[in-house]
């Protein structure tokens, strides 16, 4: 049989990973992950564009679908450096037939999907990339992609409508087993990817947050059934202490160690054997917004890293003002409500939504600075990070993005009084 290579991106789970499914029907595979050394580079502001607590998280994940795969017979070859340098010459060393992996939407990532195509055409290998990241498939949509509508509201009541959510995939029970003539490569440290830093979890942290898909369907059970907690979503989701409060299912969403599809197709479940109501639906709703900032990357391209956004609004300046930035970066700018939330991000790598919003209103409304470097912050900070939702929620707070409101502005304090109304949260942060 031929040889595949199976190229792991964001998509570091065995279930529901239809790239895989196809890759096996293909050949023998061989799974890859590449962890690319330009994600660990230092940005111009001062931080790394991967921080600690995303890069330790990877790690996690990328362990775990190593075991994951060594139980159904193969294993995970890792390496450090650029995916389409070393896919290249892996697939050319190996006599592969073709290439398989997950596809992505956004510049770098496409980028780097057309620079491995160019390379690895001319030795007669094939190059398949397969959509698998969001809840609804590209090819369902009810509409071309330049049609996307510019409010989410229109795309959600249209996708509802007229477009159906496709069955999850099982996992592969069986992979063929990896070559010992392999190197297979070791699982990085953090500091064998720049860190000096050893982390300690903060016991403020809401959840102690562990990379992998075991983690993820684990937290999936935990979180429907056996805390019974989807019942309650809509009214707790905007509460800022706490692991119960939301899902936190965007952590494993955003590297794939869970599929939308699977979460979806569990609330179905609850719904049909438990209970159905708003709270239930909310969960997919989110979901579907998700989706809707996937398709936002898709329709615009280069336009969501821009400062002029999707709008393309020339006429919005924005300050570099570096020392305010930092300000809000660690926690100093004298708005407790906005630096008890900073201060659980640099700690935890984590953020409530309530907070999220809050924040990035604050840095591009109150301090009119440069949105472009909140959301470069946050793509370093966050445990969650994800492309398309964080430069799509910080066009959109920004005011450059797919608000049908102009001028969005949140009122700090009443936000504060809304959300936090005994100093609870700000206290435990600030304190």
């Amino acid at each position: 049989m031929q040889n595949i290579i199976f190229w792991f991106r964001n998509d570091l789970r065995l279930h529901d990973n239809e790239a895989l499914i196809e890759a096996t029907k293909a050949g023998n595979v061989i799974p890859v992950y590449i962890f690319d050394e330009r994600q660990f580079l230092n940005t111009p502001l001062g931080f790394k564009r991967t921080g600690a607590f995303r890069t330790k998280f990877l790690i996690e994940s990328v362990e775990n679908l190593r075991t994951n795969l060594q139980s159904i017979g193969s294993d995970l070859i890792i390496k450090i450096g650029k995916p389409e340098e070393i896919l290249t010459k892996m697939a050319a060393d190996i006599n592969a037939a073709a290439v398989y992996a997950s596809k992505e939407v956004t510049q770098e990532e496409t980028t780097i999907e057309a620079n491995l195509a160019k390379r690895i055409k001319p030795l007669n290998i094939e190059i398949e990339l397969v959509w698998i990241a969001t809840l609804y498939h590209a090819r369902d949509l009810p509409f071309q992609i330049n049609f996307l509508p510019d409010v989410f509201t229109d795309f959600r009541k249209k996708v509802e409508r007229s477009a159906t959510i496709r069955p999850t995939f099982d996992a592969p029970q069986k992979l063929a087993h990896i070559d010992s003539s392999f190197d297979l490569g070791k699982i990085p440290t953090l500091k064998d990817l720049g860190f000096e830093e050893t982390l300690i979890l903060d016991k403020r942290s809401v959840l102690n947050f562990k990379g992998g898909e075991n983690e993820a369907l684990n937290r999936l059970k935990e979180y429907i059934w056996d805390k019974d907690l989807l019942k309650t979503y809509k009214e707790t989701r905007n509460e800022l202490i706490g692991g119960d409060y939301s899902s936190k299912f965007s952590a494993w969403l955003s590297l794939g160690c869970i599929s939308p599809r699977k979460i979806y197709e569990e609330i179905k479940k609850y719904e049909k054997e438990v209970l159905a109501n708003d709270s239930t639906y909310w969960l997919t709703f989110e979901l579907i917004w998700r989706d809707y900032f996937h398709f936002v990357g898709l329709k615009f391209g280069t336009r969501i890293f821009k400062k002029s956004g999707i709008k393309n609004d020339l006429m919005k300046e924005w300050k570099q003002d570096k020392l305010n930035f930092d300000k809000w970066i660690n926690g100093q700018t004298g708005v407790p409500f906005i630096d008890a939330n900073m201060k659980e991000l640099q700690l935890t790598g984590f953020m409530s939504n309530r907070g999220r919003q809050n924040v990035a209103s604050y840095l591009t409304k109150d301090l009119g600075i440069d949105w472009t470097w909140g959301a470069a912050y946050f793509e370093s900070q966050l445990l969650d990070y994800d492309v398309c939702s964080n430069w799509g929620n910080w066009n959109y707070i920004a005011g450059v993005g797919n608000d049908p409101r102009e001028d969005r502005y949140f009122n700090i304090s009443r936000q504060a009084d809304m959300y936090d109304k005994n100093g609870t949260y700000v206290n435990l942060w600030l304190s």
